[in-house]
Parts: structure tokens; C-alpha cells; sequence
């Protein structure tokens, strides 16, 4: 599985150029102007994990491929949008698919790059796109509410679920966003639930952008932030897009270096990924030999059936055992051999949690 994140925002607070920052690549132009991005930007990237690099050092694989996360970018949002306004909502069709929303926001002041509604107040800026999103999600629900309406005139289960979703109509309409709404047990709302994909029951990043003075310790602006983000139990991260992407072409040590002389220890790459990881509860396990290293997404607390699915769901289906390897075991002892030897190399069955960090073999029968 791919962790898919979605980048919203208002014109003008740095997403394409945290979108050129996080892709390494300049394929969403950035411009001091609304709508400079038109069309959605995607873009799919490695997530960094040292402990990918640790096991190839010591595996010497054919290949090695790292777990990915897509970036999604789209146009600058505006009051209005879900009506049409500025580029209007065509755009929010392309984060319903997404795991999580990145919400950035900007907390930096500069008279030289013109904010669309004329000064700088994050909370505001929060209000507006999350109004937006609110707003093209209950024209979602307008709509299959209609067709369960019909439906229901010689469906029983059809009517059940036409009044489920009446109630998420008017819990919309009441400005709570989809994800307060407590989901029932009944499988036609369900599966209009799944397919309606409502942006608004997406787990939610807020980024606060800020100035290059402001990356270390931060500055009333994110503040506001960050405390809204503790009050909603969402994601939070703090990151200089402008550092960031001139920090891109630079060899490793030296933006190492460029940003330990600001304070920071991590990119906003790494900051943005691994709060994404912790929001939507993902980990990482490996495979490891002598044809690949790879790290696979899954989420914390699957069990081993399901871990392997990930690989082909063949391996699910006709799962029979797993042989499993700490990732510090495996690094502390010569080759798996060697574990087996010293009894670190565990066979685990169908009920076995998968850890972070484990070395996986899977094998199986269909």
C-alpha cells in the first residue's frame, strides 16, 4: 500500500513550493499569483528510512526499493470554491482518494508575496478552506441522498439508509465535519459511505509554513496552529518551504549542514511523512535477500495474513507461516543463519501482530 496525501490551502501560502520541496522536483510552478497551479500535481516519492540503507549495506541485494508516499498538490482553494468560484471544486475530486489532507497554512509575514484576502490570520485561513471542504462534501451527500430515495420506494434497506444519510446531511449542515459523525452498522450506508470518499472524514495534517527566522523556535503564527491541532488531536508539523526547496539539488551533507545552522535536525520531507505515518497509524516491515530490500506500508496492528497481502494477495489467501527476524536482530547477528542459530529467527502463525521494523518471510499455498 501507498500512503496518498493530499496538499490544500489558499493561493499564495506556499504549496507548490512545499510541493517542489517534498517531490525534488519543479513540477508545480510556484508564482506570486492565485491559481498558479492548475492542474492537480502528483508526484511519488521515496519515504527515507536509514534502516532501508542498513539492510541493503548488509543483504548486497540486486535492488532496493523504499516505501512511497504520492503527493497530490492542487489549485489554491477560495471562499466560494465549492460553488465554483476561482477554479471551483473540480480540483477536491482529486484528494477524495487520499488517506490524509495536508492543510498548509501560512505564518509568515511578507509585504512582497500578497495574501488573497489581504492580511495574514492562519485561524482564518483554517476556517475558510475547511469550510470549503465541508461544503463539497454535503453536495456529496445531496446527492446519493437523492438516490437512496429513490431506491428506498421498494427497498426497506434502501430506507434505512436513506435516513442514515439524512442524518449525516444535517450533521454536515451543522458545520461538524464527517469524521465526528458516529458511523452506523448498516452495510448499504457503508458502502455509499466508502464510495462517497468524504474529504472531511480524512485524518487532517495542519503545516504551518513560516519564515526562515521563525523554522527553530517557531512564531505566534504557528503557535495558533500547532494549539489548534493539539485541541483536535490532528497532525501537526512546522516547516520553511522556501528553506526547503533551496535546499533541493544540494548534496546530503551539504543540506545536513544548511539545516542544523537553522536548528532543525530533519527535512520537512521526513517531518511531514512521519507525522503522516503517526496520524493514520502505518508502520514498516522489510523483506530482505539477496534479489531485493524493501520496505512495505502497512498499518500498526495488522496481523501477519494481512502484512503479506501487501506483497500479493495471493500471499493472504494462502498464508501458512511467517519466519520473522527484529530489524535489530537482524543487523546484530552475521546473516539469518546466524539468527536462526541464536533463536531470534521466529515462526509465527495467523494471529501474530507484525512489529515495525520486522524482517519478514512469508510462506504460502494456493
Amino acid at each position: 500500500m501507498s500512503l496518498s496525501i493530499g496538499i490544500v490551502g489558499l493561493p499564495n501560502v506556499g504549496k507548490s513550493t512545499l510541493f517542489n520541496a517534498l517531490t525534488r522536483a519543479q513540477n508545480a510552478q510556484a508564482a506570486n499569483y492565485p491559481f498558479c497551479t492548475i492542474e492537480p500535481n502528483k508526484a511519488t516519492v521515496a519515504v527515507p528510512d536509514e534502516r532501508v540503507q542498513e539492510l541493503t549495506d548488509k543483504a548486497r541485494p540486486k535492488k532496493t526499493i523504499y516505501a512511497s508516499v504520492d503527493f497530490i498538490d492542487i489549485a489554491g482553494l477560495v471562499r466560494g470554491a465549492s460553488k465554483g468560484e476561482g477554479l471551483g471544486n473540480q480540483f477536491l475530486a482529486n484528494i477524495r482518494e487520499c488517506a490524509a489532507i495536508v492543510e498548509v497554512v501560512r505564518c509568515f509575514e511578507d509585504e512582497n508575496i500578497s495574501h488573497v484576502d489581504g492580511d495574514v490570520d492562519p485561524l482564518r485561513d483554517v476556517e475558510t478552506i475547511e469550510t470549503e471542504l465541508l461544503l463539497a462534501d454535503l453536495q456529496s451527500v445531496e446527492k446519493r441522498l437523492e438516490k437512496l430515495q429513490k431506491m428506498s420506494k421498494g427497498s426497506k434497506d434502501a430506507k434505512t439508509a436513506a435516513e442514515l444519510m439524512q442524518s449525516l446531511l444535517t450533521h454536515l449542515n451543522d458545520g461538524r465535519p464527517a469524521s465526528t459523525f458516529a458511523l452506523p452498522d448498516h452495510e448499504l450506508f457503508l458502502t455509499s459511505w466508502r464510495e462517497l470518499g468524504l474529504i472531511t472524514a480524512k485524518p487532517v495534517i495542519y503545516c504551518a509554513n513560516v519564515d526562515e527566522g521563525s523554522v527553530a523556535d517557531g512564531n505566534a503564527h504557528m503557535e495558533k496552529i500547532r494549539a489548534l491541532a493539539e485541541e483536535r488531536r490532528a497532525g501537526f508539523a512546522c516547516i520553511c518551504a522556501k528553506l526547503e526547496e533551496e535546499l533541493q539539488g544540494l548534496p546530503e551533507d551539504e543540506q545536513s549542514e544548511i539545516l542544523a545552522s537553522y536548528g532543525i535536525e530533519q527535512s520537512g520531507l521526513v517531518r511531514i511523512i512521519r507525522t503522516g505515518y503517526a496520524t493514520l497509524g502505518l508502520c514498516s516491515y522489510f523483506t530482505a535477500g539477496p534479489d531485493e530490500v524493501r520496505a512495505w506500508t502497512i498499518h500498526q496492528g495488522w496481523k501477519a495474513p494481512q502484512a503479506a497481502g501487501v506483497i500479493h494477495s495471493d500471499f493472504e489467501r494462502g498464508f501458512i507461516r511467517a519466519e520473522v527476524i527484529s530489524y535489530s536482530d537482524y543487523m546484530h547477528y552475521e546473516n539469518e543463519a546466524a539468527c536462526r542459530a541464536a533463536g531470534v529467527l521466529r515462526v509465527e502463525g495467523k494471529d501474530y501482530i507484525v512489529h515495525d521494523g520486522d524482517v519478514m518471510h512469508f510462506l504460502f499455498n494456493v
